[in-house]
């Protein structure tokens, strides 16, 4: 194809081949940017894409809270209706304030967005680094939380905990990068499955209570509770509160996710997160209240014999039969798969935060699925470190977690009650009281979480909020330099243009040093050629200069071009790519007005172990211009592929 000077031509890109490879096979075939509207979902398909972290906290929430009990033995169980019932009245609280974000933010009003819009710059990075974390520990949890009733059912699994974990982790993994939709359909029977189950056992559970005047008799009696070992006291009681509000995680996430349901878009937003709020406040209320009816508490973590508090609940209510353990399968398959919100989630405020300089660019970018990848390997690396970390034990994870979401929680709210008094309007004030009560509510929570978490564990996440704060703002005075060095807002100057000087190293002479040659009398007449010689082989230098003048020397002079210049450098050290290195600084100094083209040839193999046969000075060289050469000093890559 012949170029077109001056002429301004608009092609589209070649679409990729029909052949069928691995890629495809794992992840399907990749999605052009049209396809984005197929790709969007409705509320039956929002509910397990954004609501599984939220329903699955009702499986974790209530037993970390007993679990903060053990102390009280049996007298601890007539407190948890009302601290279930306080978390209740919390979440209804910040479920009519997150109604009242996604209706102002129907692009997608996520904490970060609302924080940085209404409250400024550090606040947006306050709650960006807080759900970060959140969203991390989000994943550890859920995986950790269904291994741990999958441990509840089959107790001979224990050993294989952490093995259990990562592989979930992978499974997760490799639905999410196939895309939205396709994570939406995958986890939709798992979701309603577990809802049916743990509605139907709460159902039975609760005609049971009220048909036995309160007092029913468990099919399968759960283990006896121990003996009191400590008083009850506030400090007691707002730790055991503290730890159930970790049923609240993942409320946000319908508000940061509006722009992946299709249209209109915010009203099945608002139905889906109506649809995850009224679910999970059944289940809270109904666990609560059978659990205290069939005295059952909390087993100590990780110990032999441990048993979650919903595999007890079911088999007193059902017995062990089959629905038993397809009950527990299908608490097993949400609590893991729960870490899917946090997938969804994760990349999209990765996203967000890159488009405004605060994370690396790629976190913007799409990948072959139409998912933001980039954050998704993030999210693996970080979870499975933690769940490494800790082993895959869920209580020993529980300390850090909700303090993000919380925090992410108040500074939204109040967020919204300045983007309210900003925009004024009609009901603009009811609006205000109802994030107002909202971020009070919340920040009162944190609070609390803070103190009564502090010793447990949360001070860890304390200090990785500012440490992320100050890894981001980093990351935008590094965009920001460059954004300075760079910029240039005048036309382009184009006068005074002059070839480089060409700096060639050649070993020996070749037909890939041919090539090389070739290119450089394209570009410029003045070309040095470098060869390195020993003390030792001197005389393979003496060699080099007689084949120079009857394979190089001669055949320019024929063709009407002057010879290069020949620089022949002893290096008594052995040494290669220093004196070659040194050599290019001379001349760029002895030229500060011309730019030095250094040509690399370099040999290109079909399979990647050959590399393992050469040595690797071509990719040194290019290594050390890189990083201690100057902008003056250009690297030119000459391959010669080798045939396979």
């Amino acid at each position: 194809m012949s170029l077109q000077p001056g002429k301004t031509v608009v092609k589209e890109a070649p679409r990729p081949a029909n052949r069928k490879s691995v890629l495809d096979v794992l992840f399907g075939r990749p999605l052009s940017s049209e396809e984005d509207s197929r790709e969007r979902v409705g509320p039956a398909a929002g509910i397990p894409i954004f609501g599984l972290d939220a329903l699955s906290s009702a499986a974790y929430g209530p037993e970390a809270a007993l679990t903060v009990l053990i102390p009280l033995g049996i007298v601890g169980l007539g407190y948890i209706v009302p601290i279930s019932a306080l978390i209740i009245v919390l979440l209804c609280i910040v479920f009519f304030s997150y109604l009242q974000t996604i209706s102002a933010y129907p692009t997608g009003g996520g904490s970060y967005t609302v924080a940085s819009e209404n409250l400024g710059e550090f606040p947006g990075l306050l709650a960006a680094a807080a759900l970060m974390i959140d969203y991390i520990l989000d994943v550890a949890v859920g995986i950790s939380a269904g291994v741990g009733a999958l441990i509840s059912a089959v107790p001979a699994l224990q050993p294989h905990t952490l093995g259990l974990c990562l592989g979930i982790l992978l499974i997760l993994t490799l639905i999410n990068l196939r895309g939205v939709r396709e994570a939406g359909l995958a986890f939709m029977a798992p979701t309603y499955l577990f809802v049916g189950c743990l509605g139907t056992v709460i159902a039975i559970g609760v005609f049971k209570v009220w048909a036995t005047g309160g007092h029913p008799v468990p099919v399968v009696p759960p283990p006896t509770l121990p003996p009191p070992s400590a008083a009850v006291s506030a400090w007691l009681l707002l730790k055991a509160f503290a730890s159930g509000c970790t049923a609240l995680t993942g409320v946000e996430a319908v508000s940061n996710g509006v722009t992946a349901f299709r249209e209109p878009r915010v009203k099945c937003a608002r139905i889906t997160l109506g649809a995850i709020v009224g679910i999970l406040v059944l289940l809270l209320a109904g666990i609560g209240y059978l659990v205290r009816a069939y005295h059952i508490g909390a087993t100590e973590p990780g110990a032999r014999g441990y048993q979650s508090v919903l595999s007890q609940l079911t088999a007193a209510i059902a017995g062990r039969n089959l629905f038993y353990f397809v009950t527990i399968g299908a608490i097993l398959v949400v609590l893991s798969l729960s870490a899917n919100t946090a997938f969804a989630d994760f990349p999209r405020l990765c996203r967000a935060v890159a488009e405004k300089g605060y994370l690396p660019y790629p976190f913007a970018f799409r990948g072959r699925r139409l998912v933001y990848s980039y954050g998704i390997y993030a999210l693996v690396l970080l979870a499975g470190f933690l769940l490494i970390i800790f082993r895959g034990i869920t209580d020993r994870l529980i300390p850090l977690f909700a303090v993000g979401a919380f925090l992410a929680f108040t500074l939204s709210q109040a967020g919204m009650v300045m983007h309210w008094k900003r925009t004024g309007g009609r009901g603009a004030r009811t609006s205000m009281l109802i994030n107002g009560i909202g971020a009070t509510a919340t920040g009162i929570t944190v609070c609390i979480i803070l103190v009564a978490k502090f010793t447990s564990g949360a001070w860890i996440t304390v200090l990785l909020i500012p440490t992320l704060i100050l890894l981001m703002s980093g990351i935008r005075r590094h965009y920001d330099k460059i954004m300075r060095e760079t910029a240039h807002h005048g036309p382009a100057n184009l006068s005074g243009i002059s070839p480089p000087i060409v700096v060639l190293p050649m070993d020996h002479w070749s037909r890939v040093a041919e090539k090389a040659l070739r290119f450089g009398y394209a570009i410029s007449r003045e070309i040095c050629v470098l060869h390195i010689a020993s003390e030792e082989s001197r005389e393979k230098g003496t060699e080099f200069s007689r084949l120079w003048h009857e394979y190089i020397e001669a055949p320019a002079k024929a063709a009407g071009l002057e010879a290069p210049e020949l620089v022949i450098l002893y290096s008594p050290y052995r040494q290669v790519i220093t004196p070659i290195f040194q050599h290019i600084l001379d001349i760029e100094r002895q030229n500060p007005d011309r730019q030095i083209a250094v040509l690399v040839p370099e040999l290109v193999e079909r399979r990647w172990f050959y590399y393992l046969l050469h040595g690797q000075r071509a990719t040194a060289l290019k290594l050390v211009l890189y990083l201690k050469g100057n902008h003056r000093i250009i690297v030119i890559d000459i391959p010669w592929y080798l045939s396979s």
